[in-house]
């Protein structure tokens, strides 16, 4: 006989929320953070991919222009044309040198013809970047060898490279179009999934476009019907679907071709921002003021790409990097102290040094945080006998000041934040970033509502806006949660820096630190 399945958002017999432990049971938006790292690095490949591609292919045009202009200069049937080859030709010394291939990959990225959408088969990106190129290596020559034969040998080079870097572009093209056919190429392709009326002209004319180079993975359609459920060929669901949708199908890129509300746009952007997934739109929607609108151009239909200020997949990329670089640093920097506070903790009281508890982190998934032991052995039995004393009102900010609790070692690393530090473990173990929201217990999931999960979407903090904000102060859980989905989405570098230069001021003041 199985084992009943209990209720969504209800405790278990042993005090573990379901949800988290059977995948099924999660709310949607949890399981499309936990698959939004999927997606964000499917992006990042395909954009490194293109990059890469674009590289092989313009070193390979530019080679074998190279390789033409030596054969024309070296050939004896051009030799009656010498004279005439010499002021025609540029030499390989100056334009058809290395030099010339280095300015060229400058040249093309200043002038955009690596970025996605139309932009590297933009025959005005493609010869902008050839003009740039070849003025580069050209500009001291014509100080040197005087205006007239520079300028000839600039047009040449133009000409040449620019017709060579078009075609291997072309080439390059039909060559991915063929390949993401191949049922062995085709998981990269990209799974799109339409918004908007399918009977529509102005959606069947989007819906044409992407579709008819065949190297993208045209998934369906959501309908904007809200009169209940679209029984129409390929609608996956409605606009209130798009949760389990993006849920169900692996959808890399989400397309609005119809009108959407304010309402409708927000649902959509919190759907997609959670799942990683890009959002193109055909009209503008700057309505907003927290969406940024960015134009883009694929197969020459024009979008405005519509993103809020969240981690991305290179933002991730580069904010895990400072996290192991800012952990690893402190880590050993402030060994000594690590090891004094050990032994304080071992001759004050009898038990372990450090205090493993488990919290929630990215996604719902939980880890076991790391904190020197500021409490008596057996603490965690007596919460429930103390909760009357919890000066917040809500369990999930659970604060008695003054604990009876808390050892005299432990009070004086709480009133110092001390005993945080054992948590640049978590980060250098990936658990945790050393700015982030603030974790929580597992069991508070089960009080949840829907908006409060956006938090979960970055790994949690040593130190965050909660912390520089007030930390045990702040006793309204809506306002702790404001403050991490603010952090997470006006995430920078920045950012970052300012909330731990604010951080030590806030461990100085000491406020609502108990």
């Amino acid at each position: 006989m199985s084992t009943p399945v209990p209720p969504l958002g209800k405790l278990t017999a042993s005090g573990r929320f379901a949800a988290v432990k059977s995948l099924w049971l999660v709310p949607p938006r949890v399981i499309l953070q936990r698959r939004a790292s999927r997606t964000l690095l499917m992006h990042a490949i395909r954009a490194t991919a293109r990059v890469v591609l674009l590289l092989a292919a313009d070193v390979a045009a530019f080679i074998l222009a190279r390789a033409a202009v030596n054969a024309m200069q070296t050939s004896h049937r051009l030799e009656p044309f010498d004279a005439a080859t010499r002021w025609a030709v540029p030499p390989l010394g100056s334009a058809g040198g290395w030099q010339m291939g280095a300015a060229l990959v400058v040249g093309l990225t200043v002038a955009g013809a690596y970025h996605s959408g139309d932009a590297w088969r933009s025959t005005r990106k493609i010869l902008s970047g050839v003009l740039l190129a070849v003025g580069l290596v050209l500009w001291r020559d014509l100080w040197l060898r005087g205006l007239a034969p520079v300028v000839v040998h600039y047009l040449t080079a133009v000409v040449g490279l620019g017709t060579t870097m078009l075609l291997a572009r072309g080439a390059l093209d039909r060559l991915i179009a063929r390949l993401i056919r191949i049922p062995l190429f085709h998981s990269p392709a990209e799974r799109v999934v339409l918004v908007g009326d399918p009977d529509a002209l102005d959606c069947r004319r989007v819906h044409e476009r992407l579709a008819h180079f065949g190297v993208l993975d045209m998934m369906g359609w959501i309908s904007l019907n809200t009169d209940g459920p679209d029984a129409r060929p390929g609608v996956l669901g409605t606009v209130d679907d798009l949760w389990n949708v993006l849920q169900h199908n692996a959808v890399d890129t989400v397309v609005l071709c119809g009108t959407v509300d304010d309402a409708q746009l927000k649902l959509m952007l919190e759907a997609v921002d959670s799942a990683g997934v890009r959002l193109l739109a055909v009209s503008r929607y700057d309505r907003l003021g927290w969406v940024r609108p960015s134009p883009i151009s694929y197969r020459s239909q024009s979008f405005m790409e519509l993103t809020l200020p969240s981690l991305r997949a290179q933002q991730l990329w580069v904010k895990r990097a400072v996290d192991l670089l800012g952990a690893g640093l402190g880590l050993l920097f402030i060994s000594p102290l690590l090891a004094l506070i050990a032994v304080a903790i071992k001759l004050d009281s009898r038990g372990p040094v450090f205090f493993a508890q488990e919290r929630v982190g990215r996604g719902g998934r939980t880890f076991r945080m790391m904190k020197f032991r500021t409490m008596r052995v057996g603490a965690d039995a007596e919460k429930a006998k103390l909760a009357h004393l919890n000066t917040s009102g809500d369990a999930r900010l659970f604060k008695i000041p003054n604990d009876p609790r808390v050892t005299r070692v432990g009070a004086f690393l709480r009133k110092w934040s001390l005993d945080e530090l054992p948590q640049l473990f978590n980060v250098l173990r990936g658990d945790m970033s050393v700015v982030g929201p603030r974790p929580f217990f597992e069991s508070d999931l089960a009080t949840y509502r829907d908006h409060h999960f956006g938090r979960l979407g970055a790994r949690p903090g040593i130190t965050g806006l909660w912390q520089v904000s007030g930390r045990s102060s702040i006793t309204d859980f809506e306002e702790v949660v404001r403050l991490d989905c603010e952090y997470i989405h006006r995430w920078s570098l920045w950012l970052d820096l300012e909330i731990l230069v604010k951080t030590l001021p806030a461990v100085v003041r000491r406020t609502g630190a108990y």
